[in-house]
């Protein structure tokens, strides 16, 4: 059958882009929302953002069901079932089905209806467990994925495999993003769930109000490259208007940015004005060491975008869970 945009390309570019943004409610959907709002939206977008709320996109006839109502021209795909370190290893059949589901789900959604471009998120954890550093786009599927989350990791590895199928077998843009490590506000605070910056912050939180010490799970030793929300949001929005690739491009700070675990959990200490002590509770495993992404394909496009100085964004997003501790997702 002919896609839609075939017969209605000309439809289409007269009334803008209308572009729906899957898993809206989220650490990311919620940034770019913010961003969108305070001024990097354009006249001719329309921008849409829904949750798992809206529809259960593991389901097909949910999403193409969520697809017809809205009547997308490009989407932005960041739903997914996500969890940190401990959850992945309990659960990683789920992770695979789940997130295997709603990417095919909005995938073929997206071809049926003649959407024009998608950008999916990927993760830094997809890539393989043993390797060689910095690691960039093309090591993607060079080797298995690290053990504690391979059920997450295939299924996200997947998003790049049907995006060359599509563009091979139908000229589809479908295109996908590798962020390294994302916070800032609207994350999951869970210390048991969350990921480690979020975790921390709000174990910050919980020892300063109960006036006891901070127990950090692991020796702090490991390194992460963290990107905060809004700088992500920004290049989000760059990729969806100005990216033509269909392979994947990561965004992250530079590798000479990267930050070990001790010493976020000091600059959210000094956010956080806490005066206790700190613990590190090195019976516990530390996951992997290191996963030092190579941000040079970024910077060959954006030689001069500035990301938010680290402990600024920390800050920032110290003084967000302050202020909205009471609704915040614990």
């Amino acid at each position: 059958p002919t896609r839609p945009d075939k017969v209605a390309g000309h439809r289409v570019s007269m009334e803008g882009k209308r572009i729906l943004v899957t898993g809206g409610s989220g650490l990311v959907g919620k940034a770019i929302e913010k961003v969108v709002a305070d001024g990097e939206g354009r006249p001719d977008e329309q921008w849409i953002f829904i949750s798992s709320k809206d529809a259960d996109l593991t389901n097909a006839a949910d999403t193409k069901c969520l697809f017809e109502k809205h009547k997308p021209t490009h989407v932005i795909h960041l739903a997914a079932m996500v969890g940190g370190l401990f959850r992945n290893m309990k659960y990683n059949l789920d992770f695979l089905r789940n997130n295997l589901h709603i990417n095919d789900n909005v995938l073929h959604s997206a071809y049926e209806m003649g959407v024009q471009k998608v950008v999916s998120c990927l993760s830094t954890c997809i890539f393989p467990d043993k390797t060689t550093y910095p690691i960039d786009e093309t090591m993607i599927h060079n080797g298995p994925p690290h053990t504690s989350n391979f059920g997450y990791s295939y299924a996200k590895r997947m998003i790049d495999v049907q995006n060359r199928a599509y563009y091979e077998q139908h000229g589809c843009k479908f295109t996908s993003v590798i962020p390294t490590n994302v916070f800032g506000p609207h994350d999951n605070f869970n210390i048991d769930d969350g990921h480690v910056l979020p975790g921390l912050i709000h174990k910050v939180y919980s020892a300063k109000q109960n006036g006891t010490a901070l127990s950090i799970w692991g020796t702090g030793q490991p390194r992460r490259q963290f990107i905060y929300s809004l700088d992500l949001a920004r290049l989000f929005i760059w990729v969806l208007r100005e990216y033509n690739e269909v392979d994947p491009i990561i965004l992250s700070v530079g590798e000479e940015d990267e930050v070990s675990i001790k010493e976020a959990a000091e600059s959210i200490v000094a956010a956080m004005e806490f005066k206790g002590e700190l613990i590190f509770d090195s019976t516990k495993s530390d996951g992997q060491f290191k996963k030092t992404a190579s941000n040079h394909k970024l910077r060959k496009y954006l030689p001069d975008f500035q990301f938010t100085p680290f402990n600024k964004a920390v800050q920032e997003t110290c003084n967000w869970f302050n202020s909205n501790y009471a609704q915040a997702r614990k």
